[in-house]
């Protein structure tokens, strides 16, 4: 692994040649008819406040990643969204499961209407690991910037709190799940839907310390 430095904490990155290289985010593209590709603006945007406000090289643009591909193992943070449903080849299932076993981070941010077909996946690829609530003073609400409240509500769909969900592996928070949240939303340019720049430069930060603590935690 290679170690950046980021205000007092150690980055680590996996290292696949002495060059130096650019660090990408991984959306991840999935079967079951849902869009995956949702939210288009999003992961672009992210990868650019997380070069605003930490000393980690990123890329311009996300990978587009398949869970079979080469390309999962060089991404230590894996972002799914979507509208519809998820569902994942047995292959697929051995493959993240693994890919989180060693060491990598998975974001689900849902969309408005991922949740049902998500929480059942989850259950096939963690069945003894269940979806927890998050406690608030865990480090992906701190890492960076502070949330004393936890994760930021940016869309109100049903009208309930945003929840901070995750799958806890060997004590490494391995799956953070963004739910009645919509922060892929609030990461899309300002013209797409509307929103405040308050909500939006909330959501961005809640990004960074999810990337952050994403390379942090794979140490």
């Amino acid at each position: 692994m290679k170690n950046l430095l980021l205000g007092g904490l150690v980055l680590a990155l996996p290292l696949v040649s002495s060059e130096p290289r650019t660090i990408s985010i991984g959306r991840l593209q999935y079967g079951g008819g849902g869009d995956w590709y949702a939210n288009p603006s999003s992961i672009p945007n992210l990868l650019s406040a997380i070069g605003i406000h930490t000393v980690v090289a990123v890329a311009d643009r996300e990978t587009v990643v398949s869970l079979t591909g080469p390309e999962l193992w060089e991404t230590p943070y894996l972002h799914m969204t979507g509208h519809g449903n998820v569902s994942f080849s047995n292959e697929e299932i051995v493959m993240l499961r693994r890919f989180v076993r060693n060491g990598g981070f998975l974001h689900a941010d849902d969309n408005y209407g991922m949740d049902t077909s998500f929480r059942r996946e989850m259950v096939r690829v963690f069945p003894d690991d269940p979806l927890v609530t998050v406690p608030l003073d865990h480090p992906v609400y701190n890492i960076v910037f502070e949330f004393e409240d936890g994760l930021p509500k940016i869309h109100e769909h049903d009208g309930e709190p945003a929840e901070g969900l995750g799958i806890f592996v060997g004590g490494r928070l391995a799956v953070f799940y963004s739910y009645q949240s919509d922060l892929g939303d609030g990461w899309e340019d300002a013209n797409v839907h509307g929103d405040p720049a308050d909500l939006r430069d909330a959501a961005l930060r809640m990004g960074v310390n999810l990337f952050v603590y994403a390379l942090t935690a794979a140490q």
